[in-house]
């Protein structure tokens, strides 16, 4: 194994439990049953106070359209390493393809590779349907329909989750829905291969998320573990079921009442897993600011303000996301440096 795959021991403690995350009904929602709607967004409050995680179920995203979006993913990483570098990520880019983030780190490298792009449904080419097509050839214009559908349908879903967000934290519905509205979001396809050392690496280190909410659909393998109770506990796959996790700017836009959720992917010695992971980012100079609501009950805001650009910027260039990126990134922010640059 080479040692930069090789992770730090306090990294590596095994999860022992399963947890026992809460699974969201939607229908009641999108039928507009105020009763139901009440119920899941307590469901919802609970969950993210304690960790920032639950499922959702009939969340309205058609099944055939996620089996299409796992089958182009499929293609695509089957492809020969030669044909996949062609998108390879560039430096100073977020998107393309890349393998062990090695162009980034030098340890403690994920033992993945993933496929990145951005959804903006308010540019004339939401996510550049011609780059699969101009850069892997006629066979992948398809793959760009697919994935337009696809971010299309979890878009609609996150701001919907948005809706029940504010409910449940008592403030305006629609106060996360505008804010998100006209936001660039990020689609990524991970691929985890098999390894013959799974105890000394992981697929995805912990950390939180820096983005706002990740809608995920994982596979039936298995490998997603999430941080609660302070012990590791894995994630049962749920075949028709996608998971929600709260990321750090929401945590920021809640003046820190929900919890951004600490998590990890492991890897296993035999079968291949895969994700796909769409998270939900705001219009990049929109300046992240909670509610005044939420800041009047609690007496003071928690974090000062700034846009999803700074916070980008910081982990693109000087900071490895991790379990405290947001509270370091609010002393760099504050920082004469930052400001400075």
């Amino acid at each position: 194994m080479p040692r930069r795959f090789v992770w730090p021991k306090q990294d590596l403690v095994g999860a022992h439990q399963e947890l026992t995350e809460p699974v969201v009904d939607l229908e009641g929602f999108f039928r507009g049953d105020e009763e139901a709607i009440k119920q899941a967004s307590d469901i919802i409050k609970a969950a993210c106070l304690q960790h920032g995680f639950f499922q959702v179920i009939n969340h309205g995203v058609d099944l055939n359209l996620i089996s299409l979006a796992h089958d182009h993913m499929h293609n695509f990483f089957k492809l020969p390493t030669c044909d996949k570098l062609r998108v390879r990520r560039m430096p100073g880019s977020i998107w393309g393809y890349s393998s062990g983030h090695a162009d980034r780190y030098l340890s403690k490298l994920p033992w993945k590779e993933t496929l990145s792009f951005g959804y903006n449904e308010n540019c004339p080419n939401p996510i550049g349907i011609d780059f699969f097509k101009s850069t892997l050839g006629k066979d992948f214009e398809q793959t760009g329909l697919v994935y337009l559908k696809y971010c299309e349908a979890m878009k609609g879903l996150s701001l919907s989750i948005m809706e029940l967000l504010a409910i449940s934290l008592g403030v305006d519905r629609g106060y996360y829905k505008s804010f998100f509205e006209d936001g660039c979001s990020i689609m990524r396809c991970n691929f985890y291969p098999p390894c013959q050392e799974p105890g000394l690496i992981l697929g995805t280190g912990p950390h939180r998320d820096p983005t706002s909410l990740t809608i995920l659909h994982q596979d039936q393998v298995g490998g997603l573990e999430v941080f609660s109770d302070n012990v590791w506990q894995t994630v049962r796959p749920r075949q028709s079921a996608l998971v929600i996790n709260i990321g750090d700017t929401f945590m920021a836009l809640s003046n820190g009442t929900y919890k951004s959720c600490l998590h990890r992917a492991v890897v296993n010695k035999y079968e291949e897993r895969r994700s796909l992971a769409f998270f939900l980012c705001p219009k990049e100079d929109k300046v992240v600011r909670p509610p005044l609501d939420l800041v009047c009950n609690q007496g003071r805001r928690m974090y000062p303000d700034f846009t999803w650009s700074d916070l980008l910027h910081f982990t693109q260039k000087y900071y490895r996301a991790d379990d405290a990126t947001l509270q370091n990134f609010t002393k760099w922010i504050i920082s004469p440096k930052s400001a400075s640059l």
